[in-house]
């Protein structure tokens, strides 16, 4: 079904003439969809949607079965016009929206309109966002930093993605190799993490190797089975198709027509880093994730990570997109505590010098 042309703005209220601040730009526009079910799943329970709209737009949303009157700013009711047009196409293609889904929305849609250098935007008209098609999913980017980092996996053999947690870096290069392998532009799929806890010994650990390093590839085992189905992932572990190893057993392989995770790769040495970027081979692509503040390494040595960014800025292939707190998806206070944690470090730094 094609997305219907039922999301005309239609300013009822002339421009106030108050005095207050702003009130010259306040407008009311109604949307109207063309069908109720879709309508209420796009507003929410209880229009919980509807008032994450209310909030980070600063404007008035009421619904009324299947329309919904917008009154604020001009700037402000037309991004709520685009963000439920948007969101509403994708309730069409048999998605799901949830409140995450709304506040990234919102998130473009304000980026959009700060003209930002993301093609995949368009000031006017319709709102599109990065997505990632796995068989049990479709991830739509969230954050215009995530819509770069989608199209940078589109683009480039090596990608590296750093920040604080919870800004989706892990979890959508986990998807975007689930995704690879679905459509055969892969044969497996590589996911490896340093082992630091551990000291990258391994051998006093229970259990075979899988049961080894399964406490440090959590994150990323609960990221597949979020993308495919248990068994097909159980399946695909199995017969090798997906192979899970500590950053240490990768030495003297070369990695051809995979795709290989590298997660917390903060937490490897330089030389570690070193050997597994040069693991790259014919028809694979490479993702590597960490946040450079979460450094768990003995006091005094350099993180791979790190030293990577500085020596590969420049060369051609290789693409770096770097999060912040604006990025983060979890829980908003996630975003302040991360934004609260870079404030302290800042101005600890900024203070050292005098001290």
């Amino acid at each position: 079904m094609n997305q219907p042309e039922s999301l005309p703005a239609f300013v009822t209220d002339p421009p106030s003439r108050g005095s207050a601040k702003g009130a010259s730009d306040i407008v009311h526009v109604a949307v109207v969809f063309d069908d109720n079910h879709r309508a209420r799943a796009l507003f929410g329970q209880f229009d919980e949607h509807l008032a994450i709209v209310e909030r980070d737009l600063h404007l008035e949303a009421t619904a009324r079965g299947n329309e919904v009157n917008l009154r604020g700013s001009a700037v402000a009711t037309d991004q709520a016009r685009r963000v439920l047009d948007a969101l509403y196409a994708r309730l069409e293609e048999g998605e799901e929206v949830h409140s995450g889904d709304v506040e990234g929305a919102i998130k473009q849609a304000i980026a959009s309109d700060a003209q930002m250098t993301l093609p995949t935007m368009e000031k006017k008209g319709k709102l599109a966002m990065s997505a990632i098609s796995t068989a049990k999913k479709t991830i739509h980017a969230r954050t215009p930093t995530q819509d770069a980092y989608i199209r940078a996996m589109d683009r480039a053999e090596m990608i590296f993605g750093t920040g604080p947690a919870g800004t989706g870096k892990t979890y959508l290069a986990v998807a975007y190799a689930a995704s690879l392998l679905e459509r055969g532009a892969v044969d497996r799929i590589i996911l490896s993490r340093p082992a630091v806890e551990a000291g990258e010994r391994l051998g006093f650990l229970p259990g075979d190797m899988k049961e080894k390093v399964d406490p440090y590839l959590r994150p990323l085992y609960d990221a597949l089975y979020d993308m495919m189905p248990g068994d097909k992932v159980e399946r695909a572990i199995t017969s090798g198709i997906i192979e899970i190893a500590p950053l240490a057993f990768m030495r003297g392989r070369t990695l051809a027509h995979a795709a290989v995770i590298l997660d917390e790769a903060q937490n490897t040495t330089t030389m570690q880093m070193k050997m597994f970027l040069t693991r790259l081979g014919e028809g694979s692509k490479m993702i590597i994730t960490g946040d450079p503040s979460q450094i768990d390494l003995p006091p005094g040595q350099r993180s791979g990570l790190v030293d990577a960014l500085d020596i590969l800025t420049p060369v051609e292939g290789i693409i770096s997109v770097a999060f912040d707190a604006g990025d983060v998806v979890r829980h908003r206070l996630v975003g302040r505590i991360v934004a609260a944690y870079d404030k302290a470090g800042s101005d600890r730094s900024q203070a050292r010098p005098d001290s």
